[in-house]
């Protein structure tokens, strides 16, 4: 495996103005999982959504909320916080800091694959 330097990864926009830099996996599936890093602007959420696989999330810098199904609102998340998300499970995130929040997420699948939930945002 080689080294990756993520000062060497493009970023890829997302809408709201976050960006992700796949770090292992590309688009022919060639690996088992999908590791990568987002960086979420001062105010940004990512909606309700689900992965039918474990997706395991760390924060590395900035503050935000979380939010999964089955939890009485948001809870804090900074850096040292792990989130595991089972397959399926809804959830959320949102950057409440004034500085952007940096997240570090491993997804059990070859393919990143989202199911987003609009009608519960």
């Amino acid at each position: 495996m080689p080294v990756v330097l993520l000062k060497d990864v493009p970023k890829q926009p997302f809408a709201g103005g976050a960006t992700y830099q796949t770090i292992v996996g590309d688009d022919d599936g060639s690996t088992p999982v999908r590791c990568g890093v987002q960086i979420s602007p001062p105010g940004y959420a990512t909606g309700v959504h689900s992965h039918p696989y474990l997706e395991v999330v760390s924060v590395l810098e900035g503050v935000g909320e979380a939010w999964m199904e089955g939890m009485d609102g948001f809870a804090p998340v900074g850096p040292g916080t792990t989130l595991v998300l089972t397959p399926g499970l809804k959830h959320c995130f949102r950057a409440t800091g004034p500085g952007d929040l940096k997240t570090y997420g491993v997804h059990a699948s070859p393919d990143r694959i989202v199911d987003f939930f609009p009608e519960e945002d």
